[in-house]
């Protein structure tokens, strides 16, 4: 029996032409579009609150568990000898409750002898549900890592090849490490991929049955396949090749060109990063090319764009990022350029290119002036402009701006611009991981963005139950009228609970420049404390490790130790647990609730309180007539009263949201009318 029939897949879905396995990507038409997206929206919070989610998984939990006994009294030998003979009942059944529940139960027994520890019902039950192929919302702290070795070995066993997909190289390696000795124990080989490693030791690993990688850089090895096949990665060419009788035609005949051995079943652990914080823009492999006319075109465009007036001559568009050129602005400048020598000479204008280049280079500088902030958006390190992701505060090596935006950053900046990227290949997260034959994921908050996972990715979001009860207290929120007032309030807090109480506290940030601002204002207060972000993601482990111990305190962008437990010090439960404090509320109520759920992990006590203010972007960007209306009251009482703030942050947070949700899909339905027209040149993706 295939890959494709265990995973349940129609012979119709399956992509023909490829080098590799990997599910068909089709045209949805506008109704069934509609369909999927009345069901996630509407139908499916039904279905989950009557708890109709929970019967089967519990049912599979209780067989689990009755499948276990005995299994103690066998040696390692038997042990493994039984996962073996389950392997054509889990492939003939398509992964059914009863032999997925005996190798649960086997997995849980290896685990506890060769790991020192054995899994949890709760974590029975996410594995249930990343078998059969949903995304499961498990609490932050509740071991979504060692839960997903349930499904891996699961499927491994039964032949099918797995990717366990997470959001850094750290990551990968540190789980790859942790969970080999259990892979080992049942004859499976898992390794992990990571950045700079040469594509023979990638193919190896891939060729093995679980490889832990980063989503970024799966999804390059994938468009580096593409274009190591050159012609042969269209569908049109192979099939042209074919015809003629090419014999390099076969995907077969070509493999030794790839590093990846197909997409069968991926594991996404943090998915809401990979399918949401990161889906706006695509993944882009390129090349360097020499970009001559950049800097005279830097030298042209900076001073002309510093005298230009906002409102008058261009337009922002904050939320998307975006800067509109007025017609008056346009027309003056086409006609100075096209005027003769005369009027190109009075503008200085760069040689040799076109007036439609000079008034993109224009926006582009706009852009570098008006938008693109140093320790927000970027940082200057080593000197050099690096990006930094927003939704986890890390800097993204290797990555770059397009169109020349990159390069007019780094002109703002007096740096000596870098060479120009021309686009190889390009893919969105949205169509690549919709290509693997069957696909599963993990977080700590989905819930608030599963109509939009349930309508791109065809993924149900199910809610795993708590191992222990939370112990969780959420002390409030305030919004004082300035962010001066805000930072005093915080070093207060951070007085009262770490100081005074001893407490350990971790204080988020959305920005480098935020988290540099509260440090300044911590060290006139003489507190003691260490700074976690982007400049300082090398030491991320070391500052995270240290985080819970009495008295420490941590000051955090959204890097804050996704994907590591803050482990209490001894005493501190004692005294409370952590306490977060929340300084500006995200775009996402989601992104919210990850930084809130570093505390009170697996029933620790712990606590959390937002101190925002009015004058955060969130409020002057996405609620800026409301911030307007509210920042009267907030001045005459010395911030705004709790429901004032409720409504503030949920017309902010929702229009931030529904900004975020048509970038993405407008990059998406962007990125397949850039794939249709490829395929139909012959070039491939």
């Amino acid at each position: 029996m295939s890959d494709v029939a265990v995973l349940g897949l129609r012979p119709g879905e399956l992509a023909h032409g490829r080098p590799y396995l990997e599910r068909a990507e089709r045209a949805t038409p506008w109704f069934d579009e509609a369909a999927v997206w009345t069901y996630h929206s509407a139908l499916r919070p039904l279905w989950r609150a009557w708890g109709a989610d929970a019967i089967g998984a519990r049912k599979l939990v209780a067989m689990t568990r009755a499948a276990g006994r005995g299994l103690a009294a066998l040696d390692d030998v038997a042990l493994a000898a039984q996962a073996r003979q389950l392997r054509p009942e889990l492939r003939r059944s398509g992964f059914g409750a009863e032999p997925t529940a005996r190798m649960f139960a086997i997995v849980r027994e290896a685990a506890s002898r060769v790991l020192g520890k054995r899994h949890y019902d709760s974590q029975v039950y996410a594995g249930w549900l990343l078998i059969r192929g949903s995304l499961a919302e498990m609490a932050t702290g509740e071991g979504k890592t060692f839960a997903a070795t349930l499904a891996a070995c699961t499927a491994a066993v039964a032949g099918v090849p797995v990717h366990v997909v997470t959001v850094n190289d750290y990551l990968a390696s540190r789980d790859a490490e942790a969970m080999r000795p259990l892979y080992a124990f049942f004859g499976l080989r898992s390794g992990a991929i990571v950045h700079a490693m040469p594509r023979p030791q990638r193919r190896e690993i891939y060729a093995g049955d679980i490889a832990y990688c980063s989503n970024k850089e799966l999804v390059f090895d994938y468009l580096r396949d593409h274009a190591a096949l050159g012609a042969q990665a269209s569908v049109l060419h192979r099939a042209l090749a074919a015809v003629a009788g090419d014999a390099q035609a076969p995907a077969a005949d070509r493999r030794s060109d790839t590093v990846l051995r197909g997409l069968c079943l991926a594991i996404v652990d943090e998915a809401d990063s990979a399918f949401i914080d990161e889906a706006r823009t695509p993944l882009i492999l390129s090349a360097t090319v020499a970009g001559e006319g950049r800097p005279a075109l830097a030298a042209w465009a900076l001073p002309r764009a510093m005298g230009l007036r906002e409102g008058v001559d261009f337009r922002l568009d904050v939320a998307r990022m975006r800067v509109r050129l007025e017609d008056h602005l346009r027309a003056t400048i086409e006609q100075e350029l096209d005027g003769g020598a005369g009027s190109r000479a009075a503008t200085a204008a760069p040689e040799g290119l076109s007036p439609r280049a000079c008034l993109e280079g224009l926006q582009q500088a706009l852009a570098a002036l008006h938008l693109y902030r140093r320790d927000q958006h970027y940082v200057v390190m080593d000197g050099r402009v690096q990006i930094v992701d927003e939704s986890t505060g890390r800097v993204m090596a290797d990555r770059s701006w397009e169109r020349g935006l990159h390069q007019m950053i780094e002109a703002k900046e007096g740096l000596s611009p870098s060479d120009e990227r021309r686009t190889l290949s390009r893919i969105t997260y949205q169509r690549f991981f919709r290509r693997y034959l069957r696909l599963a994921g993990m977080t700590g908050t989905g819930l608030e963005v599963a109509p939009e996972i349930g309508r791109v990715y065809h993924l149900s979001v199910s809610q795993v139950p708590l191992h222990r009860p939370s112990r969780w207290r959420h002390l409030g929120a305030r919004c004082l009228p300035t962010s001066a007032a805000r930072w005093q309030a915080v070093v207060g807090s951070i007085q009262r609970h770490a100081v005074e109480q001893g407490r350990p506290v971790l204080v988020g940030t959305r920005t480098v420049k935020a988290s540099e601002e509260l440090s300044a204002w911590l060290s006139q207060a003489c507190i003691a404390h260490l700074v976690l972000n982007a400049k300082q993601d090398a030491v991320e482990a070391d500052v995270v490790a240290r985080a819970g111990h009495r008295g420490a305190v941590t000051v955090a962008t959204n890097m804050a130790g996704r994907g590591t437990d803050i482990a209490l010090g001894e005493g501190v439960a004692g005294l409370g647990g952590l306490h977060v404090i929340l300084t500006e509320f995200h775009d996402s109520a989601r992104i919210d609730r990850q930084l809130f759920g570093r505390a009170a992990r697996q029933g620790d006590p712990g606590s959390g309180e937002a101190i925002v203010s009015l004058e955060d972007e969130l409020f002057c960007v996405h609620a800026s007539r409301l911030t307007k209306l509210l920042a009267p009251l907030a001045r005459r009482t010395g911030g705004l009263p709790a429901p004032a703030l409720g409504l503030l942050r949920r017309v902010a947070q929702s229009a931030a949201e529904s900004t975020g949700r048509v970038t993405r899909m407008a990059s998406l339905q962007y990125d397949r009318r850039l794939a249709r027209l490829l395929a139909f040149s012959g070039r491939g993706e």
